[in-house]
Order: structure tokens, then C-alpha cells, then sequence
């Protein structure tokens, strides 16, 4: 009898327990959905300000004085960048870290509505939704220290804001400058056009800026005195192109040329050509830059040019972790996806309309994705893939884009613009701020998760930075 007694003791406070974690769950969801007014504002507020990476001086602000409002203490400027910043609540262990970016890409300025219609006077846009991502990431953050404070739940939220992802590497400088060291867990997520939980492997990468200098001179009058540093650029592309073929077919190589000359009667003295080198592995990605580098140097000797070159950007693959990634997905899975109203439908059939692939339907975006602990490399780079070779690291994807929209697009865009992403931004800040209260309760997972990381690193691995020890890139946007 004292047997059955003592088990059944056990299994109502285990009931208990889990109806306990549940209400507090409700709770942490309801109050996202009363909070998120002020959030949404933020995040039009840095969709209008568009600004590219290392300039977002008026979108980091916006992000550091609403988490200083709600409590955090912030450190601005760190790892010698104006615009990245910390913002921390509580003290010990463990430290849950979120990541909030927040900057915008040029060229793809864009109103929101679906058809293609540039804002005067603007150049950039945020065609990869980081002001989704960044304001989504402060409103998890401060839900989490609220929870925190009504449950006297000990240890640290901290808050990343993490400007330049795109092609400037904040985050490795953050992570070679320390400042994940203390962290347990780190926690993302991304805009997109489905939900579900990131286990994609990223590319490995490295860009940077070759300028060839050659010799001006009056292009009819007197072409012999001169020494085009146009045919330098085009020459090193020209190589690459050819390189192509023998690569390995995981490689990805692209270049703008963003000098070119001034005008076609003055043989060009100056151009400039910007590459990225992509590889599902970091050493394959750094020998094809080599060959890269070799190119620009044989196009300096063959067009009487000269050439230097500079890394502006370099960055591991991402590296998934199944224990978080199981534990997000249930996340992802309590809180559903992204229903669409009538006028959001009609936004999404008109944007359909421009798209080249077949449209897919519009209910995609209230659906959740299986989860899927194998997946092949993805086509994209990111700088979290530095943070998920230092902490165990899990994200999502939410549908904060029209099913079917590719990213760094104008439809991307626009959609972003509107009650669709800003839908998406919730349902993400709710996963996230789901996951953290998971783990701040599951020591244990934390454990997984660090052990998972150590096995997959290896017992000789040793983090050094793919873009070495030079300062921060923070004019690589002009």
C-alpha cells in the first residue's frame, strides 16, 4: 500500500509539474500577444530606416533604448563596432543568448505593396527581413525577463544585437572578441517563407574587394600610355569563370564589379571587383580563394596593372545541434504558423503574379514543417555559423514572406512591410522565448546540447576566424 501510495504521490506531482510548465508557457505566450504593439513598431520603424551594415546607427538605437526601457543593462559598441551592442538581465547560470540582427541590403529599395515600386530617394531595403529579425529577438528577450522575475527563475538573458550579417561578419568579431564565452546556449531564427526549425548546414565563406590601379590616358588619342585597370577586373573574372569547371560542385563564386571607371574616353586608373567564395567546407573555401587570389594576380601581369585585395568577410558554416533542434521544433509545433486574412491573400496572389516559379498556396505559410535532423548544406552564409562552433546553437525560419518569395528580393520586401511579416515576427518571438524557458528549467538539455557540440567539433578543434585578426570591415558598405 505504501508503495502504491508513493507512486501515486509521484505521478500527481509529476502531473503537477507539467500542467505547472504549461500554464507558465500560456502566460509567456499571452503576454507576447500584449506586447507586441510596441514591438511591430520597431520593426517598420528600421524597415523604413533601411539602413546597410555597420551605418544602422539609427535602428541599433531604436533596439538599445527599448531594452534598456525594459530592464536590461546595455553595453553599446562592442568588439570595436559602433553599432553592435549586449544587452543583459539577470546574473549566473545559465546564460541563454538570443541574436538580433538589423540590417538592410542595397539595391533593393522597395514599398510595401506587390507590385515593384521603389522609394524615392532610397537605395536600400530589407530584402532578408532583418528588421523582422532583430525586433522579434528584443521581444523574446524581454518576455523571457519578465518570466523570469514572476517565476525567481536565477541566471542570465542576454540580448546580441548583431548589425553587418550581410557580408560584414559582425558576429565573428564578437565571438573572436569573447563575448560568447560565458553563454550556454544561443538561440536565432530568420525570416523566410515556411516555419520550421533551421538543421540546414550553411556555406562556409569569404569575400573581399580587389582593386586593380592601372595607368589613365586619353582612350583614342593616346591608348599606348595607358594601362586599364577595367581589363584587370576583367581579366581576373574572366580566369574565375573559367575556374568554374574545376571546382568542387558544392562551390559557389560571385562577384560584382563595383569600379568600373568614369567614363570610356579615359583608359580606367582605378576599378574594383567584389567577390564571395562559398563551401560547404571552411578549408575547401579557403583553397579556392587562394586560386581566387592567384587569378587577380595573373590579370595584374597580363594588363601591365597592379592589385591588392582585402578579406572583408569570412564565416563558418552553421552547425546544427539536434538536442535544441528537437526541443524548438516543439516549440515551433505549440505555437502554429501563419494564417492568412482575406486582404493578406489577395497581397500574396498579386505577388505571385511576379514571381518566376510556380506560385505556391498561400496556406504554406500556417503550416509547420517536419522536422528534419539531416539535411543537405544550404545555398546561403551566415555569420551565426562562427557562434554554432562556440555555443551550442539552434534557429527557425518563420513565414514572414509570401510562400514561394526568394530572399533578397523586392517581394521579399514588401511583404516584410506588412501585417504578413510582422505575423511571422511573432510567431518567431514566441518560439524563442518557449525555447529559453526550456532551457533555463532543463539543465540536463543544456548538458546535451554541450555534449552534442564537443562530439561533432572534435577533441582538437580550435576556433580561429576565417577573416584572421583584422579590424572590424566597417566601410565595406561604401
Amino acid at each position: 500500500m505504501k508503495s502504491l501510495l508513493r507512486s501515486t504521490t509521484l505521478l500527481l506531482g509529476a502531473a503537477t509539474a507539467a500542467l505547472s510548465a504549461q500554464t507558465t508557457k500560456d502566460a509567456v505566450v499571452a503576454r507576447i500577444d500584449e506586447t507586441k504593439a510596441a514591438f511591430e513598431t520597431t520593426a517598420l520603424k528600421i524597415w523604413g530606416f533601411a539602413e546597410v551594415g555597420y551605418k544602422e546607427k539609427q535602428s541599433s538605437a531604436l533596439l538599445q533604448e527599448q531594452l534598456k526601457a525594459a530592464g536590461f543593462t546595455v553595453e553599446a559598441g562592442v568588439a570595436g563596432i559602433p553599432t553592435a551592442f549586449t544587452a543583459t538581465f539577470g546574473r549566473g547560470s545559465p546564460v541563454i543568448g538570443i541574436l538580433g540582427e538589423f540590417d538592410a541590403l542595397p539595391g533593393v529599395s522597395q514599398a510595401a505593396v506587390p507590385e515593384r515600386s521603389p522609394i524615392a530617394g532610397q537605395n536600400a531595403g530589407h530584402a532578408c527581413g532583418h528588421h523582422l529579425f532583430g525586433a522579434a529577438s528584443a521581444e523574446a528577450a524581454v518576455a523571457v525577463k519578465e518570466w523570469m522575475i514572476a517565476t525567481h527563475q536565477a541566471g542570465t538573458i542576454r540580448f546580441y544585437g548583431t548589425p553587418a550579417e550581410e557580408g560584414g561578419s559582425d558576429k565573428v568579431y564578437m565571438v573572436r572578441a569573447g563575448l560568447f564565452n560565458d553563454v550556454d546556449v544561443v538561440l536565432h531564427w530568420h525570416p523566410g517563407d515556411a516555419n520550421a526549425v533551421t538543421m540546414t548546414p550553411s556555406l562556409a565563406n569569404i569575400s573581399g574587394k580587389f582593386r586593380f590601379h592601372g595607368i589613365a590616358s586619353h582612350a583614342s588619342a593616346s591608348p599606348e600610355k595607358g594601362r586599364s585597370a577595367l581589363d584587370g577586373v576583367e581579366a581576373m573574372d574572366a580566369m574565375v569563370n573559367l575556374m568554374r569547371e574545376h571546382v568542387p560542385q558544392e562551390t559557389r563564386i560571385h562577384y560584382v564589379i563595383t569600379r568600373g571607371g568614369e567614363a570610356p574616353n579615359v583608359v580606367p586608373a582605378f576599378a574594383e571587383v567584389y567577390y564571395y567564395v562559398r563551401h560547404p567546407s571552411r578549408e575547401q573555401v579557403k583553397s579556392i580563394w587562394e586560386r581566387v587570389t592567384d587569378a587577380a594576380r595573373g590579370a595584374a601581369l597580363g594588363t601591365g596593372t597592379t592589385v591588392d585585395w582585402e578579406i572583408t568577410g569570412g564565416t563558418y558554416d552553421l552547425l546544427p545541434n539536434e538536442t535544441l533542434g528537437r526541443l524548438m521544433h516543439a516549440n515551433l509545433t505549440r505555437v502554429g504558423g501563419v494564417p492568412y486574412t482575406a486582404d493578406e491573400k489577395n497581397f500574396a496572389a498579386k505577388i505571385n503574379q511576379t514571381l518566376l516559379d510556380k506560385p505556391q498556396p498561400v496556406e504554406n505559410a500556417n503550416v509547420i514543417q517536419p522536422f528534419q535532423p539531416v539535411l543537405p548544406p544550404s545555398g546561403g552564409s551566415t555569420d551565426v555559423g562562427d557562434v554554432s562552433w562556440v555555443v551550442p546553437t539552434v534557429g527557425l525560419e518563420t513565414a514572414t514572406w509570401v510562400p514561394g518569395t526568394p530572399a533578397h528580393s523586392w517581394q521579399a520586401v514588401a511583404a516584410g512591410g506588412t501585417a504578413i511579416g510582422l505575423k511571422g515576427m511573432v510567431v518567431a518571438a514566441k518560439v524563442i522565448a518557449l525555447t529559453a524557458v526550456d532551457l533555463f528549467t532543463q539543465p540536463a538539455t543544456i548538458a546535451q546540447a554541450k555534449a552534442e557540440l564537443a562530439k561533432h567539433r572534435g577533441p582538437d578543434f580550435k576556433y580561429a576566424p576565417l577573416l584572421g585578426d583584422r579590424p572590424p570591415a566597417l566601410n565595406y558598405r561604401d
